[in-house]
């Protein structure tokens, strides 16, 4: 008799065990900005970013030299002419001074924009390779290795209408 329920105890231990074991979920991270640096796209698309910049950069410079220029000749100029040209002139260099950040403005949305459209596939192409890898190794859950990353695959049993029922909603 104390054998057999030496043996039953010994089998539901191992039950209660595997059950334990199954139930957990498997766990991983990953630094994704580390990964999204290391790939070679993402280097493609910096540098197409930084020519982009550099473009823009250099068309504003032109046209703020050109300003300081204006600025510089009409000042020279000022005590020889009438009061109605020079603040005509003053005019023309607040409305030149307006295009000029009026073009800053822009060139920052464009580069904010060609960043998005160069960024989202490369992000696409890591975290899909993330997620195949992560199906391959049986992990349910990948971290971003970042302190207070997101959450990059998951697939483990979600709570969520099981805690809302708990709370009566």
């Amino acid at each position: 008799m104390k054998q057999v329920k030496r043996l039953a105890l010994i089998l539901i231990l191992l039950v209660v065990t595997t059950n334990f074991a199954n139930a957990q979920s498997k766990v991983a991270h990953i630094d994704v900005q580390k990964l999204l640096s290391e790939m070679p796209e993402m280097k493609a698309a910096e540098s197409e970013l930084k020519k982009l910049y550099e473009t823009y950069q250099a068309d504003i410079q032109g046209a703020m030299t050109e300003l300081r220029n204006k600025f510089t000749q009409y000042n020279n100029e000022a005590p020889n002419k009438t009061k109605e040209e020079n603040d005509k002139r003053a005019t023309e260099l607040q409305g030149q001074e307006k295009t000029i950040a009026e073009a800053q403005q822009k060139a920052q949305e464009e580069i904010q924009k060609k960043r998005a459209e160069l960024f989202a596939p490369i992000s696409e192409k890591a975290k899909a390779a993330i997620e195949k890898v992560a199906a391959a190794n049986g992990f349910d859950y990948v971290i971003d290795a970042l302190p207070g990353g997101p959450v990059v695959v998951a697939k483990g049993k979600d709570l969520l209408a099981d805690v809302k029922k708990e709370l009566g909603y």
